[in-house]
């Protein structure tokens, strides 16, 4: 029934003194003042004013990201290790967080913990949001009785993992932007810039030449079959997104592509490499089986081709086989990982050895996704060139053709 009460939209704003008699004020989700009051009052808090506030405060709030989630572990850890009860901390937690919508699943949360639920519990009936490692993390570290520890762990995995994804797609983003721009720059001249020199060009009473030519045809085939050429684009990007959501063979497919391109497919491959270790190392770094750390693991490398690697791997290390050997038979991983687990292994220090290999492999993303950008740019500004200088030159042939003529 806790539950219910927390989810309420209705929204309360607050004023009242601390312990030092210091005014303060801020907002709370709640049922009701009552339940306001009493969670002020076990924060030491002297309420001397409660608002209710309209429901379009709090309602929506925006999307809950998985930066949202890295910084909710990252400030529960700190609250705990400070000494601050749990309850206590989701109320501190959810009313230091500005986006509304992680703030009703903090209070959520905090309710099931009330009714007499575990955290890794409460965390499991949000699997929007919290995955199976993240809540087999907790479950160890409620069991082993260093919850903190394992949510800074969790924090700091989630914070790497997360940086990056953000550092490849913003690798991508931008050369996507600049190219759609110059798309777009060259359809507008195709459609409104072409036509006008093409009825200067009419009464020069000449043949035009063949680039010329070529490029006043096109012009007249994006303007009249430009709407069939739009629906066609759409058409087929939206089957791709639908494919490559509900179809594992077809992501499958374009993973598996993806790593043989040139350039970006290292860059990807590096990447998946980066957040196998770094989930392994987290994971046993938890007390977590290995067999059972591996089937997390699989999941979080962000491409099916490693996963079903991953899983091959587990099932291997499940009959007896070592973790070295059952990674070498998938022929996916360097030399310089599989030497560095065999060390991990021999040594009983998995953990650290596969946080080192995750350390190395995250700094040469960040590399290679530089050294990408640096490459991408002059390549970007090449198209661009022979995309609009091309038109440019083309509109222009005639007319020296025609001074030379002169």
């Amino acid at each position: 029934m806790a539950n219910t009460a927390v989810v309420s939209d209705t929204g309360f704003l607050w004023e009242g003194t601390d312990r030092n008699g210091k005014k303060i004020k801020g907002k709370s989700l709640a049922n009701n003042e009552a339940q306001v009051r009493a969670d002020l009052r076990r924060q030491g808090v002297v309420p001397t004013r409660i608002k209710k506030q309209s429901r379009g405060l709090f309602a929506g709030g925006g999307k809950i990201t998985t930066g949202d989630i890295a910084l909710f572990s990252r400030m529960l850890a700190t609250m705990l290790s400070a000494g601050i009860p749990l309850v206590q901390a989701f109320e501190i937690v959810a009313s230091g967080h500005e986006n509304a919508a992680m703030q009703k699943l903090i209070l959520t949360i905090k309710g099931d913990v009330e009714g007499g639920s575990s955290l890794a519990e409460a965390l499991a009936k949000q699997p929007l949001y919290f995955d199976d490692l993240f809540v087999n993390l907790v479950e160890s570290g409620e069991q082993a009785g260093a919850l903190e520890s394992l949510l800074e762990k969790i924090a700091t995995y989630k914070e790497k993992t997360e940086a990056i994804k953000k550092k490849i797609k913003k690798a991508l983003t931008y050369p996507a932007a600049v190219l759609v721009v110059a798309l777009v720059v060259t359809t507008i001249l195709l459609i409104f810039v072409i036509p006008s020199f093409e009825d200067l060009f009419q009464g020069f009473g000449a043949d035009l030449p063949s680039f010329t030519r070529m490029i006043i045809d096109l012009s007249f085939f994006v303007r009249t079959k430009g709407f069939y050429i739009v629906i066609l684009i759409v058409g087929a990007v939206s089957t791709f997104l639908y494919f490559q959501k509900r179809s594992r063979p077809f992501r499958h497919f374009l993973d598996r592509l993806m790593l043989k391109m040139p350039v970006i497919g290292p860059i990807l491959e590096k990447a998946a490499i980066a957040r196998y270790a770094r989930t392994l190392s987290t994971m046993f770094a938890a007390g977590v089986p290995l067999v059972e750390a591996l089937e997390s693991v699989a999941g979080a490398t962000g491409n099916i081709v490693y996963e079903i690697a991953v899983l091959q791997i587990r099932d291997e290390v499940a009959t007896g086989q070592r973790l070295q050997q059952a990674m070498e038979s998938t022929d996916l991983f360097p030399n310089m990982v599989i030497q560095m687990i065999a060390v991990g292994e021999e040594s009983g220090s998995l953990d650290e050895m596969s946080s080192k290999v995750a350390d190395f492999y995250e700094a040469d993303v960040d590399d290679a996704v530089d050294n990408l950008s640096s490459l991408l740019e002059p390549m970007i500004m090449a198209i661009l060139g022979v995309l609009v200088g091309g038109l440019v030159v083309a509109m222009y042939l005639p007319i020296f053709k025609l001074g030379a003529v002169v």
